[in-house]
């Protein structure tokens, strides 16, 4: 009975949706237990995020997903259906700093984050990264250059098929994905910029903050597209700075802000509580 299933979902809006839901958990035997939804009126879509659990019978979640299948259909939906207990796997891209996947993996083993990883990949050697205890996560060096881009993102894209990864992680990962890269990991890989964006995109964007005198720096996780910086954002988060800091010194406090968007980033994708809306996204949070 405590074996809990979360249902998302996006369509068109119309009546009776939430309606249908609602019966055809009910009259399989389900007890919804958490309920979201959102109606964006400029576009006509509608998002919803149910949690449910059995009510009085256990029904597979494959049979579940059968008897949904013709309700998603008559109401045109994008829609999953999944076990809560089955964790996510997640492979973590790195480069030099270290400081995001330092926290990734202290929220991974204090249970923060509820997912498997599969792999860590960096192009730096695994010295780079010599004080670090990554345990039993397989660590992959995967160097790249102008000339061997192509090579090395298929081999990443090799090792995510075999590893059966569910979600990719720029965790400060100083490398852009080539057009190809982006388009296969569509949905499924989150980047964090050290900006607040759309402000300040590409490279250096605590010095271009600084030579703006701007009074508040953050941070913004994103899905990755093939436009650099302009995914569908996550999360976002800001800290006030003054004229007396420094770009080092904007870079240091960035670093926190950074490490708690792409956390709290992760755990909203690893716990379903994003639907993607076009260019945007609807976040259900606790």
């Amino acid at each position: 009975m405590s074996h809990q299933f979360v249902l998302t979902l996006s369509c068109p809006d119309r009546p009776g949706i939430v309606s249908a839901v609602s019966t055809f958990l009910a009259q399989n035997g389900q007890n919804i237990l958490d309920a979201q939804q959102f109606n964006d009126v400029e576009t006509g879509h509608f998002f919803m995020r149910v949690v449910f659990n059995a009510a009085d019978v256990n029904v597979e979640l494959a049979a579940l997903k059968t008897g949904f299948g013709a309700i998603a259909e008559r109401f045109k939906m994008d829609w999953q259906m999944r076990d809560r207990a089955t964790r996510r796997r997640v492979m973590l891209l790195v480069s030099k700093s270290d400081h995001c996947l330092v926290d990734i993996l202290y929220r991974w083993r204090t249970g923060d984050l509820d997912m498997i990883p599969t792999a860590i990949v960096s192009n730096h050697p695994r010295e780079a990264f010599k004080d670090l205890d990554f345990g039993d996560i397989p660590f992959h060096h995967m160097p790249i250059t102008k000339e061997t881009k192509r090579e090395q993102e298929e081999a990443i894209w090799d090792l995510v098929g075999t590893t059966e990864t569910e979600l990719v992680v720029l965790a400060r990962y100083m490398q852009i994905l080539s057009d190809e890269m982006s388009a296969k990991l569509s949905g499924k890989c989150i980047n964090i910029h050290h900006s607040f964006l759309p402000g300040f995109k590409g490279a250096r964007p605590y010095h271009q903050a600084h030579a703006r005198g701007v009074k508040l720096i953050g941070a913004t996780a994103h899905y990755v597209t093939s436009d650099l910086d302009e995914g569908p954002i996550i999360d976002q988060d800001v800290e006030r700075i003054s004229h007396r800091d420094t770009p080092e010194e904007l870079v240091a406090k960035g670093r926190d802000i950074e490490r708690r968007v792409l956390a709290r980033a992760m755990r909203y994708h690893l716990e379903d509580r994003v639907i993607l809306n076009g260019k945007k996204t609807v976040v259900f949070m606790n």
